[in-house]
């Protein structure tokens, strides 16, 4: 806490920010309720291709059911997937969201993914400090990790790096937040646990 605030970052409007909202809501209503999400996917078929009502909660349901375990697993996480979960972590300093102050950018998170939930996959974000100086860019990166090791299956490795040229001790900081050793040895620290809820208290 001892470099000064930033006063004047660059801030971005929350609506201006990157989504796929309808496709985010279609995928919540199918994994909260895969039965009434196979119901309406059929209200979109014309009725006279269907022979008679009870077509509709029979034979299309099933099959629908029956493929949905499959295709989750067939879907790989994408980078706005990524960025969806991490934009709306709040700055430690700031009352706004990493997002609006394009600490975390969508072109700067990459996703290696196979899709095959046998195999490991990789998730890299560069973050970018709203300072070069910044002294909490280490906990802005713990954060996030916290934030995507908790959403994100098992199999995923991630890695957060600072943007290149985006701090004077950018070698060192990644160094720290790549570390297994020193990021389990700080989420034991209750303090900085304390900082890390706050900070994920505003996300979607």
């Amino acid at each position: 806490m001892s470099d000064v605030i930033n006063a004047n970052p660059t801030i971005l409007d929350d609506k201006s920010l990157p989504t796929r909202a309808e496709e985010t809501e279609k995928v919540t209503e199918r994994s909260l309720n895969p039965h009434l999400a196979s119901l309406l996917d059929l209200s979109l078929v014309d009725s006279s291709n269907l022979n008679d009502q009870e077509s509709i909660h029979s034979t299309p349901s099933l099959e629908n059911d029956e493929g949905s375990d499959e295709e989750e697993e067939a879907d790989p996480i994408d980078s706005q997937e990524i960025f969806d979960l991490v934009a709306h972590i709040s700055d430690p300093e700031h009352p706004l969201t990493l997002g609006q102050l394009a600490v975390v950018n969508l072109p700067d998170i990459q996703v290696r993914d196979s899709g095959n939930k046998n195999e490991m996959a990789e998730v890299i974000i560069r973050i970018t400090p709203t300072i070069t100086h910044c002294s909490l860019a280490t906990l802005i990166g713990l954060g996030i990790r916290v934030r995507l090791e908790r959403c994100l299956p098992v199999r995923y490795r991630i890695t957060i790096l600072l943007k290149e040229g985006s701090h004077q001790s950018e070698n060192q900081v990644n160094k720290q937040l790549n570390d297994k050793e020193r990021v389990a040895a700080a989420c034991e620290n209750d303090q900085l646990l304390s900082v890390i809820s706050k900070m994920l208290a505003t996300c979607k």
